[in-house]
Formats: C-alpha cells, structure tokens, sequence
C-alpha cells in the first residue's frame, strides 16, 4: 500500500490533544455550526448527518448517565437504569465531577425550571411529578 504524501511530506492523521482540542479550527468550526441550528429539529438533522446513529446513541447514553449521577444515584443504580457499562458510568463521572463543566451547565439548564430531585424512603432519588 502507497503512502500518502502530501508536498513529499507523509500526512499524518490529526488526533486531538488536551492541551490543543479546544483552539482547533475544524472543532471551532463544528462548534459554530451547532451553534448556528435554530431549533432541536435542525440540530438534530445536523448531529445525523455528521454522527453515525452509534455516535448518537452513546453521546445520548452519556447523557442520561450524568442526568442520573447528578439526581444522586449511585453509579451501579445508573448503569442499571441506562444500560451503559459501569466503564461508561466512571468515565462520564470523571467529567461530571472534574471536567470543563459542559456537563454541569447543560444539566444546570436543563432543570432550572424543572421540579427538584426528592428521595424516596428507599433513598433512591426519584423527581417529583408535575401537577
């Protein structure tokens, strides 16, 4: 198999590091263009076109996993209740926990008017049904 070469320089795939992900122009790019979707509709037809449906389906798992470790669950109750490995379950707590925050905010916003977590006499946390 022939080597790719660029200007007789051998072209390298592009990985992302901790200290240059966040100041990479393709990533600034792909933040601005989720940035740009107008309604849940277009995001949502924009994250297809650029993610498989296993991308999706993991980010969305990832998710739900953080929603349940910060209602106070314990990460053996998230794994069971999501489905995602208890793996999955510790590497989404490390950036729950000591992370950039993006996790924080986003469930911060989301539950701003929402009705608080309440734990139940098991002391399973259990969210308070609206009337």
């Amino acid at each position: 198999m022939a080597e790719l070469r660029c200007a007789g320089t051998p072209l390298m795939k592009r990985t992302f590091t901790e200290s240059m992900w966040r100041n990479d122009p393709r990533f600034k790019k792909l933040c601005k263009a989720l940035l740009a979707c107008r309604s849940e509709g277009e995001l949502a037809d924009f994250l297809r076109d650029v993610g498989t449906l296993s991308e999706l389906y993991t980010w969305s798992e990832r998710l739900a996993v953080a929603e349940r470790l910060q209602e106070g669950e314990s990460y053996r109750e998230a794994s069971i209740v999501t489905g995602a490995s208890t793996t999955t379950v510790t590497r989404v707590a490390s950036f729950l926990y000591d992370g950039e925050g993006g996790y924080q905010r986003i469930l911060g916003a989301q539950h701003h008017h929402s009705t608080p977590p309440m734990r139940g006499e098991d002391g399973v946390v259990r969210r308070a049904r609206k009337s």
